[in-house]
């Protein structure tokens, strides 16, 4: 029983809190890399290359495992989950370079809201308002925008240990951002708005084709294809095509081998077994853990809004979980309750069978 509780319960949330480890880490390579030089369209190019190229060994797993025939229309699935893909990447990247990984972190945070939303106009995910856990994933998700939004749009006093005082009111952050910053916010709403129609549609091809590592194979070429033609046309120069040595290559590694191969796994992983509001939840949590890094490996000083927001962050994160928990041990109630009754229908049908006879 420990052993069921810990694989379905203990292991999804630490590998996702992982992975959003990983793609804030992501975010800062990249744009030390694109701030060197490096293409973006090049980057998204040699990670989806590079995971493909990986997961390659992967398919032969699947050979004495009975799976639906790789159809037509199963490819054409495949083939627009890479075209959503690439296009959210090719966006957000774009948005980073223009802003910062900092504001990447915080805008996405409108992952949960717009998954939550679509999920439930599709009927993906339940939503009864009496209930408590209902009223807990609403609440969750509402705490967690209201706290990107303070991040965003408070930064607040520093907090230090001298009498120094520094501190940006609204006015004047709004004031000293240039154009680009703007550019850059809207590039990346771009790409939250279109990475929960990515989970949705992920999620639905994984029912109807249970093979995690072949799906993400198949959605690693499509992308590196796709991504590959634009990225063709919009650098000419084969300059642009060539990796030094230095901070580009680690980015463009990292990428394919944490990022697109193994981040994308463990979504896979995961959206088959919780679903795509349930990957989507811990998207707050990366401001709090860009907010940490910052201050621990560049030196970043922490500001009042910062540590409110990602208080707040946390809380609606925490109260997402609770009522995800809630439904999912309702459920389980339920289904044990099916399985001992029709256990012991049996019993009772034959002790009527036997005292009528």
């Amino acid at each position: 029983m420990e052993g069921r509780y810990w694989f379905k319960d203990v292991l999804p949330v630490t590998v996702m809190v992982a992975m959003e480890c990983t793609n804030v880490g992501l975010n800062t390579l990249f744009k030390a890399a694109t701030m060197r030089g490096m293409s973006h369209y090049v980057f998204i190019v040699y990670s989806y290359a590079i995971a493909a190229f990986v997961l390659l060994p992967s398919t032969f797993l699947y050979r004495k495992t009975v799976l639906p025939p790789l159809s037509f229309c199963i490819l054409s699935k495949l083939f627009l989950l890479g075209l959503i893909g690439s296009s959210a990447l090719m966006l957000g990247y774009k948005g980073i370079q223009y802003s910062s990984p900092t504001l990447a972190s915080a805008l996405s945070n409108l992952i949960p809201a717009f998954t939550f939303i679509f999920a439930v106009i599709l009927r993906m995910e339940k939503l009864a308002w009496r209930t408590s856990s209902s009223q807990a994933k609403i609440l969750g998700t509402v705490v967690s925008i209201a706290g990107a939004l303070l991040v965003i749009l408070y930064k607040g006093p520093a907090i230090t240990f001298s009498s120094t005082k520094n501190s940006m009111s609204f006015h004047d952050f709004l004031s000293t951002s240039k154009s680009s910053w703007v550019v850059g916010g809207l590039l990346l709403a771009s790409e939250y708005i279109l990475t929960p129609i990515w989970y949705i549609v992920q999620a639905q091809i994984i029912k109807e084709y249970p093979a995690e590592f072949l799906v993400v194979f198949f959605y690693s070429l499509f992308g590196a294809i796709i991504s590959a033609l634009i990225a063709f046309v919009a650098e000419t120069e084969a300059s642009a095509w060539r990796l030094k040595l230095d901070i580009s290559l680690a980015a463009v590694l990292y990428s394919g081998l944490l990022g697109s191969f193994l981040g994308n796994s463990v979504h896979a992983w995961v959206l088959r077994r919780k679903g795509p509001v349930y990957v989507a939840m811990f998207k707050p949590l990366s401001i709090a853990i860009a907010a940490t890094m910052g201050m621990i490996f560049l030196g970043d000083t922490p500001h009042l809004g910062s540590i409110v927001g990602a208080t707040v962050i946390t809380f609606g994160f925490y109260t997402v979980m609770w009522g995800k928990a809630t439904e999912e041990m309702r459920e389980d109630l339920k289904t044990g309750d099916l399985e001992s009754s029709s256990q012991n229908t049996p019993l009772l049908h034959a002790s009527k069978v036997d005292s009528g006879g």
